[in-house]
C-alpha cells in the first residue's frame, strides 16, 4: 500500500512539474494583454470584416452577450471612472458582431478628415483593421469611425480601446495598452437631447423587456463636467430605452459649463448605491425655434429610419411629398451607400427639405422614433411614421388627373386639436360611454398596410416599386400612423408605428376605402436577402435568431438562413392590385402623351 502511494504521489509531483510551465506561460499571455498565438492565425488584418457567414454571426453573437453579460456588473465602476470623467479620452464602443465604434475626443471640422489617408484602428496587440468614416454626433459634433475587432484580439481580455490613426503616423504597443477599456452597447447611455421643460435620455440595458419598465423613482440624471463637478437631478418617466429628468438649476448650469467651454456628460444612476450606467451622451442647453437653423414649419413631415435605402428614397420622397409632405426626416442607421449624395441631390437640385440625422445606434428604432417626436416638434404639427418601402394611397384619389399637396391633409381629423383637453386615458369604452368617448379629438390616424409579395420581380424595378410590385396578400396586416406632436405622451412610448397619446385623445382608424398603406414588403429576393438578419426595431429578433417561429414579424416559409425559399417569386400573391401603379404613371410619367412607356419622374 505504502509503494503504492509513493507511485501516486511521484506521478502527481512529475505531471505537475509538467505542466505547471505551460499554464504560467498562458495565464501571462492572457491576462497582460498579449496574443496567445495559434495555428492559422494572424495578429494583422487591414480588411474590415463586412460580411461574415451567418453560423459565424450566431457564433460571435453569443460570445459578446456572454462577455457583455460578465461585464455589465462587473465592469461598471472601471468604466465609468474612464469613461465619464476623462474627456479627454475618446470613447469606444464594442457593438454586436465584434464592431467598435469610435467616438473621437474632439470637436473637428470635416475638414480635418483627410481622404487621401487610409484611417484604421490599432488594438492591443498591435493588430489593425481598416476605420471607416461614418458621420459625426448632433449633440457634442464630436466624429465616428467603425472598425472590425480582428480574431487575434477578440480572445483577449480585458478589451481595450483601440487607437484612431492613419498609415502615415505611428503608434507604440505601450501606448494602446494605457487605453480603458471599451464601452459595452448593451448597458450604456447613447443620447440626449433638451426640451424647453426637462432632458430626454436614451439608455440602453435597463428595460430590457418590451412593457416591463422600471419606476422612475429608483434612478437620478447625473450631470459632470469633468473636472470633478456633477449634479443630480430627478427622473420623471422610465419607459422603454427613454428617461426624462430635470434640467440642473441655473446655478448648477453655470458651474456645470464654467469657463464656456467644457462639455458636460449626461448619465443614469440606479440608486441604492449600484452603479451610474457608462455615457457617451453630452447634455445642451435649450434652444427655442427662432435660435435653431431650420425655423421653417410644416403641416406634416414624415420620419423614417434608414440603412443602405439609396435606391428607394427618391421614389418614396417624390410621390408623398407632391401629396403633401413638407419635411422629410430620416434616421440614418450606419448607411454605406451614398446616402448623403442622393438626399443632396434631392435638396440642391431639386429643392425638397430633406434631413438626416446621423443614428449610429443598432436596434434602438422606438427611440430614434421618440427622439423624433421631440427634435421634430419646433417644426412640424404632425408626422407620419412610415418606412421607404411604404406608400400611402386613397381609393378616392384613383380619378384624379394629378397629385395636389393637400391628399393626405385630408386623410386627418379637419377640426383643430387643442394640445390640453381635459379628459380621461384613451382606450375603448364600454358602449355606454362611446358618445363621450368619440367627442374626444383626434390625435393619431392609424392607417391599415396591405402587403405586397414580390410579383415575380428578379431584381429590383427600373421604374420602382410602385411599377414592379403589383400582386399582394388578401388580408391587411399591420398598421402605420400619423400622430399629432403635441398630443403625444410625456414618455413618448411607442410601438414604432404608433404612438401612446396624452390623457383625453383617441386614435382614429382609416377604412380600407379611405386609404391604405400599400407596403412593398416582399420584394425581390436579391433585394429581400439584402435585409436578412438586420431588424432595427429594440424588441423585435432578427431573422437568424432561433425564437418566436410564429411571430407575424417573422416571413413565412422563411428559415432562420439566407436562403431563398422555393418559388420565392410568385409568394404572397393573392390580389392583383396595380390601382397605384396606374394612378403613379398617370401623375408622375415625363412624356404625358406616352405614360406607359414614359420614365417617371423619379427615374435617372
Amino acid at each position: 500500500m505504502r509503494r503504492k502511494n509513493r507511485a501516486t504521489l511521484l506521478s502527481f509531483f512529475t505531471t505537475l512539474l509538467i505542466f505547471t510551465p505551460i499554464f504560467l506561460y498562458i495565464s501571462h499571455n492572457v491576462f497582460s494583454g498579449e496574443t496567445i498565438h495559434l495555428p492559422q492565425t494572424s495578429t494583422t488584418t487591414t480588411t474590415p470584416l463586412k460580411n461574415p457567414s451567418t453560423n459565424n454571426l450566431v457564433h460571435l453573437s453569443y460570445l459578446i452577450e456572454e462577455d457583455l453579460h460578465l461585464s455589465s456588473s462587473s465592469n461598471i465602476s472601471k468604466q465609468v471612472s474612464s469613461s465619464t470623467t476623462k474627456d479627454s479620452l475618446p470613447d469606444s464602443i464594442l457593438l454586436p458582431d465584434w464592431e467598435v465604434l469610435y467616438i473621437t475626443e474632439e470637436d473637428l471640422n470635416t475638414s480635418d478628415i483627410d481622404d487621401n489617408h487610409q484611417y484604421i484602428c490599432v488594438f492591443q496587440n498591435n493588430a489593425t483593421s481598416v476605420a471607416e468614416f461614418t458621420g459625426s454626433l448632433r449633440n457634442s459634433k464630436r466624429f465616428m469611425f467603425k472598425c472590425n475587432v480582428p480574431g487575434s484580439v477578440q480572445r483577449l481580455r480585458p478589451l481595450l480601446s483601440p487607437i484612431l490613426t492613419n498609415l502615415n503616423e505611428s503608434w507604440s504597443e505601450k501606448q494602446c495598452k494605457n487605453w480603458p477599456e471599451m464601452l459595452r452597447w448593451n448597458y450604456l447611455a447613447y443620447e440626449s437631447l433638451s426640451t424647453e421643460n426637462d432632458v430626454v435620455l436614451f439608455v440602453k440595458g435597463v428595460n430590457n423587456r418590451q412593457g416591463v419598465n422600471r419606476s422612475p423613482e429608483e434612478f437620478n440624471c447625473v450631470f459632470e463636467n469633468g473636472v470633478n463637478y456633477s449634479v443630480k437631478t430627478v427622473v420623471t418617466s422610465s419607459y422603454q430605452e427613454v428617461f426624462r429628468c430635470s434640467h440642473p438649476n441655473k446655478t448648477e448650469i453655470s458651474r456645470l459649463f464654467k469657463n464656456g467651454g467644457e462639455k458636460v456628460r449626461v448619465s443614469l444612476e440606479i440608486k441604492g448605491g449600484q452603479s451610474i450606467v457608462p455615457s457617451v451622451a453630452y447634455y445642451s442647453l435649450y434652444k427655442q425655434q427662432n435660435e435653431r437653423e431650420d425655423t421653417t414649419y410644416s403641416q406634416l413631415c414624415a420620419c423614417t429610419m434608414v440603412h443602405n435605402v439609396g435606391k428607394f428614397l427618391k421614389e418614396w420622397i417624390v410621390y408623398h411629398s407632391k401629396l403633401g409632405v413638407g419635411k422629410f426626416i430620416l434616421y440614418d442607421n450606419d448607411s454605406d451607400d451614398d446616402l448623403g449624395k442622393v438626399v443632396q441631390e434631392l435638396v440642391l437640385d431639386e429643392e425638397y427639405n430633406v434631413e438626416i440625422v446621423n443614428w449610429p445606434w443598432p436596434k434602438t428604432q422606438e427611440a430614434g422614433f421618440s427622439h423624433s417626436a421631440i427634435y421634430a416638434k419646433g417644426s412640424c404639427k404632425w408626422m407620419m411614421y412610415m418606412d421607404v418601402d411604404e406608400f400611402v394611397f386613397s381609393p378616392s384619389w384613383l380619378n384624379a388627373t394629378a397629385p395636389t399637396s393637400d391628399m393626405l391633409l385630408s386623410l386627418l381629423p379637419t377640426t383643430e386639436v387643442s394640445s390640453s383637453p381635459s379628459s380621461a386615458a384613451e382606450t375603448l369604452p364600454p358602449s355606454s360611454d362611446i358618445l363621450p368617448w368619440l367627442s374626444r379629438p383626434i390625435g393619431q390616424v392609424y392607417i391599415k398596410c396591405l402587403e405586397f409579395g414580390p410579383s415575380n420581380q428578379q431584381s429590383h424595378p427600373i421604374a420602382g416599386v410602385t411599377q414592379g410590385y403589383t400582386c399582394r396578400r388578401r388580408a391587411e396586416n399591420r398598421h402605420k400612423s400619423i400622430v399629432l406632436l403635441d398630443v403625444i405622451d410625456h414618455s413618448l412610448q411607442n410601438a414604432i408605428h404608433h404612438f401612446r397619446l396624452k390623457d383625453g385623445y383617441r386614435t382614429k382608424t382609416l377604412r380600407l376605402n379611405e386609404g391604405v398603406v400599400n407596403h412593398y414588403k416582399y420584394q425581390a429576393w436579391s433585394e429581400f436577402k439584402a435585409k436578412f438578419r438586420r431588424r432595427v426595431s429594440a424588441y423585435v429578433v432578427d431573422w437568424n435568431q432561433k425564437v418566436n417561429p410564429m411571430s407575424k414579424d417573422r416571413t413565412p416559409g422563411l428559415g432562420y438562413e439566407p436562403i431563398e425559399p422555393e418559388g420565392w417569386a410568385n409568394k404572397f400573391c393573392e390580389v392583383n392590385d396595380s390601382r397605384l401603379k396606374e394612378v403613379t404613371q398617370r401623375w408622375f410619367s415625363l412624356d404625358s402623351s406616352d405614360i406607359t412607356g414614359s420614365k417617371l419622374a423619379w427615374q435617372d
